[in-house]
């Protein structure tokens, strides 16, 4: 892969070191996506990290409390620097490089064994948007492919009187999630299944939470260098998209409690999500992105619509 020469990083001051970095990404063509939208932004993550300051630091000048005219030393902006550029000559994201990322203000461990978490139903999770559509006996929790178990822990977190069960096919991904179970103190409210889709997971559940493989074969060919770094078994989904969620809606309603309650995210694949299943009556939730990119499915839907749908969806 070849990419436009980055200018030097310098600055001797903070704002000035963000936005000589901020530069460097935008000139060396990077892609984001994996916690930040900008190249600012990732820029100001990125230094701030390198140095050990809150990631949450105002940096605009002339704030209260404002760092951005902070002085920087030679020291400090070589160690900043190395970072930008092995930012910018991996392809890596960021959040493989300072193995953290954030989800709804909490911090989640993360390496190249898992999926970069960015989920949406995070948000859900926590401005209490699913609260409504639950029973009273909610009890059992299922995060299918949980990755790095940042949505299972995020669960536990929003609903303390909940047993929570993060599921995967990937040993590695369960490896990091673990590490996150632990570091949030959650051992005896999230248990971690290696399981392939329900196979290992029969619940019955009462909330099934899952951001699953959806991106087509198509947009698989065209992903930046960044999302080529994740696990492909995280993203890949088959020609529309849609293969695991094919089979993941066969298999619910027979693990499902009555009144449960689906939470699918589908990122950008909402007309291959149509096509695919035209007559399932789904709830698109509204979030940051618009309201295209995570569907709530009922277990009274789902089993109604899975009697005349069955056998031409297995075919």
């Amino acid at each position: 892969m070849t990419s436009t020469p980055s200018p030097a990083i310098h600055g001797d001051t903070l704002a000035e070191l963000v936005a000589s970095g901020a530069q460097a990404l935008t000139a060396a063509g990077v892609a984001f996506g994996h916690g930040t939208a900008t190249a600012e932004d990732e820029a100001a993550w990125l230094a701030l990290w390198k140095l050990g300051l809150p990631l949450d630091s105002e940096l605009t000048p002339g704030a209260p409390e404002s760092l951005a005219d902070r002085p920087v030393t030679q020291e400090e902006q070589a160690l900043v620097a190395a970072l930008f550029e092995e930012r910018i000559r991996s392809r890596k994201p960021a959040a493989y490089l300072t193995r953290e990322a954030w989800l709804q203000g909490v911090p989640f461990y993360i390496d190249e064994r898992s999926i970069v978490p960015r989920s949406f139903i995070a948000e859900l999770l926590a401005d209490g948007s699913i609260d409504g559509w639950l029973s009273d006996k909610t009890t059992q929790v299922l995060d299918l492919c949980t990755g790095n178990g940042s949505l299972a822990c995020l669960a536990a977190m929003a609903w303390p009187e909940v047993q929570v069960t993060g599921a995967d096919i990937s040993p590695d991904a369960l490896a990091v999630a673990r590490i996150n179970v632990d570091k949030h103190a959650l051992q005896d409210r999230v248990q971690l299944v290696e399981s392939n889709g329900l196979a290992a997971v029969p619940g019955p559940w009462d909330l099934v939470l899952c951001n699953p493989p959806y991106v087509n074969a198509d947009s698989m060919r065209k992903l930046p260098a960044e999302y080529q770094a994740e696990p492909e078994l995280a993203l890949a989904g088959g020609d529309d998209g849609m293969d695991f969620i094919r089979q993941l809606l066969l298999d619910l309603p027979a693990h499902l409690n009555k009144n449960a309650v689906v939470i699918l995210e589908i990122g950008n694949e909402k007309p291959f999500f149509e096509a695919a299943f035209p007559d399932l009556p789904v709830f698109w939730l509204d979030t940051s992105s618009g309201d295209e990119q995570v569907l709530l499915i009922t277990e009274e839907a789902l089993r109604h619509w899975s009697q005349g749908n069955t056998a031409a969806l297995s075919l």
